[in-house]
C-alpha cells in the first residue's frame, strides 16, 4: 500500500494537465499569486489575473493558464514536497488553497450509502455506540437500494409514502432522494487551507471522519471551469445532535481542504471525465498505526453535477464571484478503531489523503481547530495587498 507521503499530487498526466492554482510569495511580491502549472514549472500569472475568481471570468481562460506571459518559480515538484513537510519551497513560496473570492458550497446525501449513515447520525442523537443497531435495524426495514432510486421521481415518493407510515422518514431523506438538492455553505471565501496543512476538528467533537470529494471550480455565469479535490471535514456528533448545528459542524478553522490545483476543463479533460472517475481515500493513524482505505466511485451520485450546479446558482441565486462546490461522498466509515462497536473517529495527527489519477493527491495532518494557524488573511487583506504591489489596475 502506498502511504499518503508517497502518493503523487500531481495528475499522472501532468504534462496534459491544464493546472492553475495559488501561492504564498515572500520578498518584494510578497502576498498571493495566481500560479499556472506548465512542464513542471510554476509560472506567476498575476499580472494578468490578480484573483483566480478573475481568471475564471476570463473567456480566454485556457490561453492565459497555458500560454500567458508569467515568471518561472521553479519546479513544482520541489514546492509539492515542502508542503508535506509544513515547509516553504525555493524562495519563500508556500502552496495555498486553489481559490480565492469564491463561495464554498457543498452538496450533502448525494451517495445512497452516506445517505443512510446520515439518518443513522440522525437517530443516534450523536451517539457512536448506538450506530451499528441502528444501521442492522435501517438496513432490514428499507430493504431497498436506494441508488436505484432518482431523486424528485415517482419511485422516490412512493417509498416517502412507505417510510412515512413506518415512521422512518427523514430529513436526510427528503434531501437524499426528493427533489432539492441539500447545498449549504461549507467555508467562507480566503478561508480554505491547501495540500500539505493542518485540519481543523472543533475541540468538542468526538465522533468526525473525513469526506473525500470531488470539488467544482464554477465562474459567476454558472460555467463549470474545472474541477479538484476536497476534504468537507465532518463532525458526525455535533450533526447527529441537531441538523441545525450544520453550521458548527462544517464551518471551523481548518475545516475545509481544497487542492493541490484546480484542473481546468479541455479537450482532455472533460465533465465526462470526471463522471467516471473514482475518489480514493486512505488514513492513516501515527499514534497507533490505524489504517483506513475508501473510496467513491462518482457514476455511482445521485444527482449529476450540472443539476447540482443548476439547484446551486440560476435566476433564484446568483454567484457574482463564482463559487467553489464539493459534489458529495459516499465515504461513511464505520470501521471499528478505539472499541468494538465504537465505529471509527479521528485521532490528532492522522494522516488523510484523497487522490484520484486525474487530479493528484490532497494530503492533510488533522488537528484541533483551537491549535492551528488562525485564519487571519481575509479579503479585505487580499485588496489590500493586491493594491500595495499595484495589481488593481483596470485593463
Amino acid at each position: 500500500m502506498m502511504t499518503t507521503l508517497q502518493a503523487n499530487p500531481l495528475p499522472d498526466d501532468l504534462d496534459r494537465a491544464l493546472l492553475v492554482g495559488r501561492v504564498w510569495r515572500t520578498g518584494a511580491n510578497e502576498g498571493p499569486a495566481v500560479v499556472a502549472v506548465r512542464g513542471g514549472r510554476l509560472v506567476d500569472i498575476t499580472r494578468h489575473a490578480p484573483t483566480v475568481a478573475d481568471l475564471f471570468e476570463r473567456s480566454d481562460l485556457l490561453a492565459i493558464a497555458g500560454s500567458a506571459e508569467g515568471e518561472d518559480l521553479g519546479d513544482v515538484h520541489v514546492l509539492m514536497d515542502a508542503a508535506l513537510r509544513g515547509e516553504a519551497g525555493a524562495n519563500g513560496i508556500r502552496l495555498l488553497a486553489p481559490c480565492d473570492l469564491q463561495a464554498i458550497k457543498a452538496a450533502g446525501v448525494t451517495f445512497a450509502v452516506s445517505l443512510l449513515e446520515r439518518v443513522i447520525e440522525e437517530q443516534a442523537k450523536g451517539d457512536p455506540s448506538r450506530a451499528v443497531a441502528l444501521r442492522e435495524q435501517l438496513q432490514a426495514t428499507i430493504g431497498t437500494d436506494l441508488s436505484d432510486i432518482v431523486p424528485g421521481s415517482e419511485a422516490s415518493a412512493r417509498l416517502k409514502t412507505e417510510l412515512s407510515a413506518r415512521g422512518l422518514w427523514s430529513q436526510y431523506m427528503e434531501v437524499g432522494i426528493g427533489p432539492d438538492a441539500e447545498v449549504f455553505t461549507k467555508s467562507q471565501p480566503m478561508s480554505s487551507v491547501g495540500h500539505g496543512a493542518d485540519i481543523g476538528l472543533h475541540p468538542t467533537s468526538h465522533w468526525n471522519n473525513p469526506e473525500p470529494e470531488i470539488v467544482l471550480a464554477v465562474n459567476s455565469r454558472a460555467e463549470i471551469v474545472g474541477a479538484t479535490l476536497g476534504n468537507d471535514v465532518n463532525l458526525r456528533d455535533i450533526e447527529g445532535r441537531s441538523a441545525l448545528l450544520l453550521g458548527k459542524a462544517k464551518d471551523n478553522n481548518g475545516s475545509c481542504s481544497i487542492g493541490p490545483f484546480v484542473r481546468l476543463f479541455d479537450d482532455t479533460y472533460t465533465l465526462d471525465t470526471l463522471r467516471e472517475c473514482e475518489v480514493n481515500m486512505l488514513i492513516e493513524g501515527v499514534d497507533d498505526g490505524f489504517i483506513l482505505e475508501g473510496s467513491s466511485r462518482m457514476r455511482e451520485i445521485s444527482r449529476d453535477p450540472l443539476d447540482l450546479v443548476a439547484q446551486t446558482c440560476g435566476a433564484h441565486h446568483q454567484y457574482p464571484d463564482g463559487f467553489m462546490l464539493f459534489l458529495g461522498t459516499m465515504f461513511s466509515p464505520i470501521k471499528d478503531r478505539d472499541a468494538e462497536g465504537g465505529g471509527f473517529t479521528h485521532h490528532l495527527g492522522d494522516k488523510v489523503g484523497i487522490s484520484t489519477p486525474s487530479l493528484g493527491t490532497l494530503v492533510n495532518t488533522v488537528q484541533r481547530s483551537d491549535a492551528i494557524t488562525p485564519w487571519t488573511f481575509g479579503v479585505r487583506a487580499l485588496y489590500a495587498n493586491l493594491a500595495q504591489r499595484g495589481l488593481l489596475v483596470q485593463k
